[in-house]
């Protein structure tokens, strides 16, 4: 059986953990590898991925000539949050008739930030019959795809509020630095301000996902600043040390208001230490109902997953720029990867 031809394009830790990925699948073929990093360029993917032989890929660093050598099936896109800076990057890979999933927050849904060049990118990838999706665990899963799930036994829905706490303590020490942990409560709030830090990207476009799967207009998205968790006794991971009193994490928070009400509240939380972590979604309405998942899903074990298993739900899609909210409900890739496809 044919397998499924998979171009990479970014191999830093996240694209790294979704290349391995994707070799364990027997239906899955890497034939390109693309990256701009200095210390990668021209090696062997194998290498890069830390196995002990070789691929025969050689990361490149020329998207043209990676999409001219190699037909793909698909591209899996992992270089940034931003959809303004990922946009030449995927518009490259689809005028190369590569369809494309990626890690971007903001592509999860774009129309949020940048409406304009969203609409470019979909007229873009229908003119070359191609399907593009952003997707990943938050945004594009736990604070929006399986909020919108479960209103399908709704009759009526009221108010949605969806809560992420993560114990950063047990997470990778970048993560750690990422939320800040181990500063003092000024540098902090001075890495805010200079964009160093830049909190939880991907709320925004979790309420506007929920908001239109359901058909609701709201009058304004709110999001606040990011706030400092300060430690309330000292912790130790791998290579950090905080010691009570300083940052051991952030918090953010966004809100969907329709008619004056609070109908969407998104709470992002993750800090060293969290006494509890767990993902919970409370929804109001006809029945009410409550889930909470004890712990909450690992990040980048379900960011690997869910980008994988979109693949073959990207490659039967109508054509055009897709969110998770128009693909049929998510599931794992189990077998060969074709098999999906042919379904």
């Amino acid at each position: 059986m044919e397998k499924v031809k998979v171009v990479l394009y970014g191999v830093g830790a996240v694209g790294s953990r979704i290349a391995k990925f994707l070799l364990e699948n027997e239906g899955v073929e890497i034939v390109g590898a693309i990256d701009i990093a200095e210390d990668k360029v021209g090696k062997d993917l194998g290498e890069i991925l830390g196995l002990n032989n070789q691929l025969g890929i050689a990361v490149s660093n020329n998207p043209d000539d990676v999409f001219s050598r190699v037909k793909a099936d698909i591209i899996v896109h992992a270089t940034t949050s931003s959809f303004k800076e990922a946009y030449p990057q995927i518009a490259k890979a689809v005028e190369h008739g590569g369809n494309v999933v990626s890690t971007c927050e903001e592509l999860a849904y774009p129309y949020t930030v940048e409406p304009e060049l969203a609409q470019k990118l979909d007229e873009l990838a229908k003119e070359h019959e191609v399907t593009v999706l952003g997707t990943g665990i938050n945004p594009g899963f736990l604070m929006d795809t399986l909020a919108i799930t479960l209103t399908g036994v709704c009759q009526k829905v009221e108010r949605i509020k969806v809560t992420r706490i993560i114990n950063a303590a047990k997470r990778r020490v970048p993560f750690q630095k990422k939320i800040g942990a181990g500063l003092s409560v000024k540098e902090f709030r001075d890495r805010i301000e200079r964009k160093t830090i830049t909190g939880h990207v991907g709320l925004e476009q979790s309420i506007s996902m929920i908001a239109s799967a359901l058909g609701w207009e709201l009058d304004e998205i709110e999001v606040d600043p990011v706030d400092p968790v300060v430690a309330k006794a000292s912790v130790e991971s791998e290579a950090i040390r905080v010691k009570t009193g300083q940052v051991a994490g952030l918090r953010q928070c966004s809100r969907g208001i329709m008619g004056r009400r609070e109908v969407i509240t998104l709470d992002f939380q993750a800090y060293m230490n969290a006494e509890v972590e767990y993902d919970s979604i409370s929804i109001e309405g006809v029945p009410g109902l409550h889930m909470k998942i004890a712990p909450c899903v690992h990040g980048e074990i379900g960011t690997v997953a869910i980008i994988v298993n979109s693949i073959p739900k990207v490659l039967k899609a109508s054509t055009g720029l897709v969110t998770m909210k128009d693909l049929p409900i998510p599931s794992a890739v189990l077998k060969h990867m074709r098999k999906y496809v042919r379904q």
